[in-house]
């Protein structure tokens, strides 16, 4: 596999700095879901045949996860764009990868990929970019250690790591200490190579588009939801998974950005189309609608098991509100934006429950916090969480935004340059290629002027 190449840690930076639009209209159509797409990968990978794939988000991470897998012994090819052709080779069909596999900036890619090789009998060797290896991969390692499964890996469970994986995987019964939709995929990725039953309880519900797409491959999976809140997971170990075609939806993480430029730009008024709005994933637009945001969800329907809309947005006025702890699972990327949008709008905002923001790319609350404030927003940074003191208008803006090579917190501050009184610069667009190919192209298709610096 071949296509685009991965920055390296030295990379130059590529500074951006967005302006005042005006109102923005139009329909775009927004990459395809990230999570979707290294699930789809992978899970080819293991079935047995050809899998197509149409609509692949064609970022790095992605792309990192597809390079891993030819280095593993799956065919995987490019048809066209975001045309896939993965040719699986069936479970225990991985080869021991004869080079060190790179996960660039790809937490998701990496930590579901040790599900994987938990249950694969050979030594592999997993690395990352700077971001990536020092993000904690100990919340992974520790139920996978369970199988059978064996890790060398530097001070605090970090990348670069090796996976000696089990000799005979045994299936586990594991509860999980927090929601993660990581963790949980990675358990039952590796539970897939071991006979019998592996069962997974999750606290809260999280995201669930491995149990949808092991459903879609042909695994026999039951979720029952418990009386005290709890989800248990139940597969049946060893499946004959066969190779399947997915449509994958546009990721509502992307389209988030987008939308949330149509609020807060005066008159604006767009469509986003093709957009994944799975229950466990919309918190987001749950939480703009409390605040009076006008979004409607046009043309609903169901592909691969996800379900899919178009979104509408028009510009209004928003009102600061109380976002749960509960919340943060459907929504854990967006927060970023949501502080943005909070910004803007009128009263205070309180985020909770934000913990696990700080290991994500960047510390991502010190990051919102720190680059709010040089925007003239009155901000107080928690613990888990931050309180953010909306006028009802557009901050000051005029701020220089250091990015931590962290794509959200970059598109984030160029979409409150699209409002701001002063524009906004970030020291480094260069990482919103992982996730988001073609972002500045398609603001200013809608009408948002973001350019090279």
């Amino acid at each position: 596999m071949s296509h685009g190449a991965t920055p390296p840690d030295s990379a130059i930076p590529q500074p951006l700095r967005a302006r005042r639009a005006g109102a923005l209209k139009g329909e775009a159509r927004v990459p395809g879901d990230k999570s979707i797409s290294h699930r789809a990968l992978m899970i080819g990978g293991l079935a047995v045949g050809e899998t197509r794939i149409e609509g692949l988000l064609e970022g790095e991470d992605v792309l990192n996860t597809g390079r891993a897998l030819t280095v593993l012994g799956v065919e995987v090819a490019r048809l066209g764009p975001g045309a896939w052709r993965v040719h699986g080779v069936g479970l225990g069909g991985l080869a021991e990868p004869a080079d060190v596999l790179d996960f660039g900036n790809a937490g998701t890619g990496a930590r579901l990929m040790m599900g994987v090789l938990a249950g694969h009998r050979f030594t592999s060797f997993m690395t990352g970019d700077a971001s990536l290896r020092g993000r904690p991969m100990g919340r992974v390692i520790e139920p996978l250690r369970q199988f059978g499964t064996r890790f060398v890996c530097r001070e605090g469970n970090r990348l670069p790591l090796a996976i000696i994986g089990a000799e005979s995987p045994m299936p586990i019964n594991y509860r999980l200490p927090v929601a993660s939709a990581q963790v949980k995929s990675a358990v039952l990725l590796a539970g897939l190579s071991a006979p019998g039953h592996t069962i997974v309880v999750e606290p809260e519900p999280s995201r669930d588009h491995t149990e949808l797409m092991l459903r879609h491959f042909g695994a026999e999976l039951r979720v029952a939801a418990e009386s005290d809140g709890t989800r248990t997971i139940t597969l049946v170990g060893q499946p004959e998974l066969e190779g399947r075609d997915i449509v994958v939806p546009g990721d509502i993480s992307s389209a988030a950005f987008p939308l949330a430029a149509a609020l807060l730009v005066p008159g604006s008024d767009i469509r986003l189309t093709n957009v994944g709005v799975n229950p466990r994933r919309t918190g987001l637009i749950d939480t703009l609608i409390e605040m009076g945001a006008e979004i409607a969800l046009e043309n609903q329907r169901s592909a691969a098991g996800e379900q899919v809309a178009d979104l509408r947005v028009r510009a209004g006025r928003l009102r600061g509100v109380n976002v749960p702890a509960e919340r943060a699972p459907s929504m854990i990327d967006e927060y970023p934006i949501l502080a943005v949008i909070a910004a803007c709008a009128e009263g205070r905002t309180k985020l909770n429950g934000l913990a696990e923001l700080r290991v994500k790319e960047s510390d991502r609350l010190a990051a919102i916090a720190q680059g709010l404030s040089a925007c003239g927003v009155v901000v107080e940074e928690l613990k888990d969480g931050l309180i953010i003191e909306g006028q009802g208008r557009p901050p000051k803006g005029g701020a220089l935004i250091p990015t931590r090579l962290d794509h959200r917190i970059a598109m984030s501050f160029l979409v409150l340059g699209l409002v701001a009184e002063q524009p906004i610069t970030v020291d480094d667009g260069s990482p919103i290629a992982t996730s988001f190919p073609g972002f500045t192209a398609l603001m200013a298709g809608l009408g948002g002027p973001i350019d090279a610096v």
